[in-house]
Parts: structure tokens; sequence; C-alpha cells
């Protein structure tokens, strides 16, 4: 019997505890799950991973630049620009939100309003989507 691909998931964060609970909740629903809490080390697994399923990005993070930075990079390369992207940050002022939804993000939720097991419902969701479009 062929074993199932795990979907790999690039978390984007830079709260620690937040960043190891979001690993360790996709991990326990079978996802490979990998944690970078700067736009560069973002980049860099993405050079380095032959494919990301999708990408949990707070817009704070470590370092320079914020999740706004990353998305622009990543809709500007055409190996990555289809890649989904769960935006989960506290910071939710409309110019953010319009600007990431602009840019063709999937979804933008703010922390407090959700708890991870919704965002992640909505993450396997758009990726069956994805799966089924791609047959």
């Amino acid at each position: 019997m062929e074993e199932e691909k795990k979907m790999r998931i690039l978390i984007l964060e830079d709260e620690r505890q937040l960043a190891k609970a979001v690993r360790d909740a996709f991990t326990d629903r079978g996802f490979e799950a990998i944690v970078v809490a700067t736009v560069g080390d973002g980049i860099k697994q993405l050079e380095n991973l032959k494919m990301v399923d999708i990408i949990w990005l707070d817009h704070y993070l470590l370092g320079a630049e914020n999740g706004l930075d990353f998305v622009v990079q990543l809709k500007n390369h055409s190996s990555w620009k289809n890649i989904p992207i769960f935006v989960v940050s506290n910071n939710a002022t409309t110019t953010n939100i319009r600007s990431y939804i602009q840019l063709g993000v999937t979804n933008y939720y703010t922390k407090a309003d959700y708890d991870i097991s919704q965002i992640i419902n909505d993450i396997k969701y758009a990726l069956a989507q994805k799966a089924s479009a791609q047959a």
C-alpha cells in the first residue's frame, strides 16, 4: 500500500509559544510543519524544500521585514505564487487586511477571533479544494 504524502506547512510566526502550539497542532493532524520567525528564513526554507503546500503567516515577524514583505516576495516568484497563504495575526487594521487581500492571500484571521482548530479546518478544506481542482 502506498504511503500518503504528508502535507507540508511553512509557519512564519515570531511568538515562540504560539509557533510551538501551531506546529504541534499541525503535526498532530499529520502535517510536516516547519517553523521560522523571519522573512529571510521563510524564503530560505522555500528555496531548500521541493514543495510547500500551505503557509501560515503572522504579520509581525522578527527582523526588519513583516508578513506583507514576505507575501510580495512570494507573489513575484513563479514557483511560489500559487501557494495558499493564511495570515493569522493580531494586527487587524483595515489597511493591512486590504493589502493582504489585494496581494492574493487565501484568508486573513485575527488571532483573538479564531481558535487554531477552526483555522486548521479551513486550511484542510483549502488543500482539499486545491487537490480536487488538480485532479
